[in-house]
């Protein structure tokens, strides 16, 4: 992104709004983050229930899919965007948003393993990426405890696989 290679003709036929990320998977071509994962698991799945089918814990997968989508952009991503690659967004506003969300979050995981329930699903991959990452936005994740073990739990998972960390810039 840094480059501006999301904007060049080659990637905006893959993704039309230069969005990141975007896949061509054999000529199926999908960007934002939520549909990839969507297709991934309804095409590739190997059995486990990512999404589940009961409608109330589809509906809270679902739900958490438009956290990642809203405050996860707005707070953790965003503070990471102005910290790695100098974004021109307000970053004491994504700070502010990033505590207010992380305090509900933390709440939640204690009372349960995952964000969505007892076991891991696509709103623990929606939301993980960011949150594992906000401290390249210089956010802190020691107050958050059961964040914290939430993200141990998280890659844990046999099929966990990371995301780079970022170089940051020097000061």
């Amino acid at each position: 992104m840094a480059n501006g290679a999301h904007k060049t003709p080659e990637y905006l036929k893959i993704s039309p709004f230069g969005q990141v990320p975007a896949i061509d998977d054999n000529g199926v071509t999908l960007s934002d983050s939520n549909a990839i994962m969507i297709y991934l698991y309804k095409k590739y799945n190997e059995g486990y229930e990512w999404y589940p089918e009961e409608p109330i814990k589809a509906a809270e997968v679902q739900r958490w899919l438009s956290v990642a989508a809203g405050e996860i952009a707005y707070g953790p991503c965003a503070v990471r965007l102005v910290k790695v690659f100098a974004a021109d967004l307000d970053y004491n506003k994504a700070k502010e948003i990033t505590g207010g969300l992380f305090s509900v979050i933390e709440a939640i995981l204690k009372t349960r393993n995952y964000l969505a329930g007892e076991a891991i699903t696509l709103a623990d991959v929606a939301c993980y990426s960011y949150i594992s990452h906000v401290p390249e936005g210089g956010v802190s994740l020691a107050p958050y405890h059961a964040i914290q073990a939430w993200l141990e739990r998280v890659e844990a998972h046999p099929r966990f696989v990371a995301m780079a960390r970022s170089a940051l810039p020097k000061a």
